[in-house]
């Protein structure tokens, strides 16, 4: 006949030792889980809401400001302004583009950093959002605004007129870029004009450092056969591809169909 079962006291203690590590490990588990939920909530919900309402009151705040009187602008002009950017007289070897005509000429006005001074309306994307001086994410970008590009035109004038924005999180204006076709209607609203742009090129893909996409003749420096070939007035619009990361660029083209004063 068999004994009664002996059980060491350092056995039972290994047993309680273990089931308290599984019981530690699954609520550090389960904490872990909780905080990458909130993250993720916070960059696809939390940020698109306050962006978005950042740029509608964008929006609203430079729409008030043009219906106002007008005002001598006393707003200091950055590097990549208008008034201090070369002069395309200075460049003989390039044939000039002839401009649509405007019943009023004046130059845009001059941007300051990180503030907001057009207005990008993109009919076909339902999409209506400020545009800022420079493509800094704290500053501009993160704050659901499209970044102009220090170094390109201004709208309307000879060149490039080159905007980033994001394509996920912090509004993600150019979420929907890639469904833009050759047509679609590009405007920017200045307090002086409006200038109306049209596309005519998409680049799918190309590298985050192509910076020829975003020259005063834009055209890819990765992919030479996409981009254009004689100096005219241009807009460019870039954004991250594939979705959800920043390992390539998607572009799209526009020329200046037409221009009006305000």
């Amino acid at each position: 006949m068999r004994g009664p079962l002996v059980v060491q006291h350092s056995t039972r203690r290994r047993r309680a030792l273990g089931r308290r590590a599984l019981w530690t490990g699954g609520e550090l588990l389960v904490t872990v889980g909780l905080v990458l939920l909130l993250l993720v909530v916070h960059q696809l919900w939390w940020t698109n809401r306050e962006a978005k309402a950042d740029a509608r009151r964008g929006v609203a705040a430079l729409e008030r400001e043009w219906e106002s009187a007008p005002q001598k602008s006393t707003e200091p002009s950055p590097r990549t302004s208008p008034e201090t950017a070369p002069s395309e007289a200075a460049q003989p070897s390039a044939p000039q583009p002839s401009a649509p005509q405007l019943s009023a000429p004046q130059r845009p006005p001059t941007p300051n950093w990180s503030r907001t001074y057009a207005i990008l309306t993109i009919p076909a994307l339902d999409l209506r959002v400020p545009v800022a001086e420079g493509i800094s994410k704290s500053g501009v970008l993160n704050k659901g605004y499209v970044g102009h590009y220090p170094d390109t035109q201004q709208p309307g004038r000879p060149g490039n007129f080159a905007l980033a924005g994001h394509r996920n999180t912090h509004g993600e204006p150019f979420r929907r870029l890639d469904r833009l076709g050759d047509g679609d209607e590009i405007v920017v609203e200045t307090k002086t004009a409006v200038y109306t742009y049209a596309v005519d090129q998409i680049l799918a893909q190309t590298s985050a450092r192509d910076t020829g996409v975003i020259r005063p003749v834009p055209r890819s420096l990765v992919h030479p056969r996409r981009g254009y070939r004689d100096p005219g007035y241009y807009i460019t619009l870039t954004t991250c591809t594939p979705e959800y990361t920043s390992r390539y660029r998607l572009v799209v083209w526009g020329t200046l169909r037409s221009m009006r004063a305000r």
